[in-house]
């Protein structure tokens, strides 16, 4: 069985144990996936978000699921894209490894992630995917508990670019 998914979907509408939020730092909410995923669990996400005294770039924290199909949301914070001097890539890594960390943690064997800092925060799409894959990849032959990784674009040009990327 392939453990790692690429699919098209809305990330809130997707029955796994959780689902990772492309936070910003506050965790209150923003724009795209997060604006989205608070939306869709309700404001008791926020209410427990206020609570985590937010997250540095590169962190992951975990709150409930609140009104989603998904008992989890993993928020992890993405660098914002300067032109790759400032370790923006090994920052992107992170939110995957500490998502992962955090899956692991509490038991998690299904999870999804967005692309992490494509949109607003203008990371190289190619470059996140590989770092992606790669990152989810490598720590699942580690991490056999984890049963499947959906990693969920939002666009069918996204998709055929993923699929792309990985193949190479």
């Amino acid at each position: 069985m392939q453990k790692i998914e690429i699919i098209k979907a809305d990330i809130t509408t997707l029955k796994v144990d959780a689902i990772v939020n492309a936070a910003n730092s506050s965790l209150m909410g923003g724009g795209g996936v997060d604006g989205a995923i608070h939306r869709a669990a309700g404001p008791q996400l926020l209410e427990e978000c206020r609570t985590l005294n937010g997250a540095k770039t590169g962190e992951a924290k975990i709150t409930k699921g609140y009104n989603l199909p998904a008992k989890f949301i993993i928020h992890a914070v993405g660098p914002v894209w300067y032109g790759g001097h400032k370790n923006e890539e090994e920052l992107l890594k992170n939110c995957y490894l500490n998502s992962l960390k955090l899956a692991i943690e509490n038991k998690i064997k299904t999870i999804a992630f967005p692309s992490i800092s494509t949109g607003a925060y203008r990371f190289p799409f190619d470059r996140a995917a590989k770092i992606a894959y790669k990152t989810v990849l490598d720590f699942l032959d580690l991490h056999p508990d984890i049963e499947k990784v959906f990693l969920v674009v939002f666009s069918d040009s996204d998709l055929e670019q993923f699929s792309r990327v990985i193949q190479k």
